[in-house]
């Protein structure tokens, strides 16, 4: 039985409030617990709409913690880079009081930045309250890309290391990606895709086992963390 919980959708609008909504509720209730929440976020062009919405949420922003569950090893004031991404269209209005932690670090190259990034993330973001996934049409999800000759130890859940380098070989500039033992930490995990080409990727992966092929599967295809769905 797979943990998954699946929200369609016919109208982005609708989407966006419901999903958002979700996350403001899962924050709120982690600040009411705890004091403070986490959130980990993806880049791409697919969250900007739901970031626009998250940030005029009425929320404590300055005890929330931003993270993100990949990046490009590329300065961060590059359009490319999902830190500048996240400070352009989430850390805004409202959401401008969050305390951003980012995994770039321009001392380090990638590959001695993986232990640092590692330790980063879980003395200043774990436990993860809310994680939001994106999925490529190559299906890969963070920046764990198909058939990559870093996907077993980044598939790896007895791996203790939250981050691991990766150097797509079908896409631009190598990357520091969450491992999916850091991912399936999370307390609340959702993806969110848009678009038909997307679903009939999602509907291969949820159909098939290989998820070296399609890494998207080793979220959605397992049993130890539901994860949640939204889509149009």
């Amino acid at each position: 039985m797979m943990s998954r919980t699946v929200h369609t959708f016919s109208e982005q609008e609708a989407l966006i409030e419901s999903l958002s909504q979700s996350i403001v509720a899962n924050l709120q209730k982690a600040i009411e617990e705890k004091g403070n929440a986490s959130l980990i976020v993806s880049g791409g062009s697919t969250p900007k709409p739901l970031f626009k919405k998250l940030r005029k949420a009425a929320l404590d922003w300055d005890k929330v913690s931003v993270g993100l569950c990949d990046e490009r090893w590329i300065d961060v004031s590059k359009e490319e880079s999902n830190e500048h991404f996240v400070k352009k269209y989430l850390l805004q209005e409202e959401a401008a009081d969050a305390h951003f932690i980012g995994m770039y670090s321009e001392e380090r190259d990638i590959y001695t930045a993986q232990k640092e990034c590692s330790r980063k993330m879980k003395e200043l973001l774990y436990p993860f309250d809310v994680l939001i996934l994106g999925m490529g049409t190559d299906a890969h999800t963070a920046s764990l890309f198909p058939e990559n000759i870093k996907l077993e130890e980044a598939f790896d859940l007895k791996n203790p290391d939250f981050c691991i380098s990766i150097e797509p070989n079908t896409a631009p500039y190598t990357r520091m990606s969450l491992t999916l033992h850091a991912i399936l930490s999370a307390k609340h995990i959702y993806l969110h895709f848009e678009g038909k080409e997307k679903i009939a990727v999602y509907e291969e992966a949820i159909g098939g086992e290989d998820i070296y092929a399609m890494p998207i599967r080793s979220v959605l295809n397992q049993e130890i963390k539901e994860i949640e769905v939204f889509y149009r």
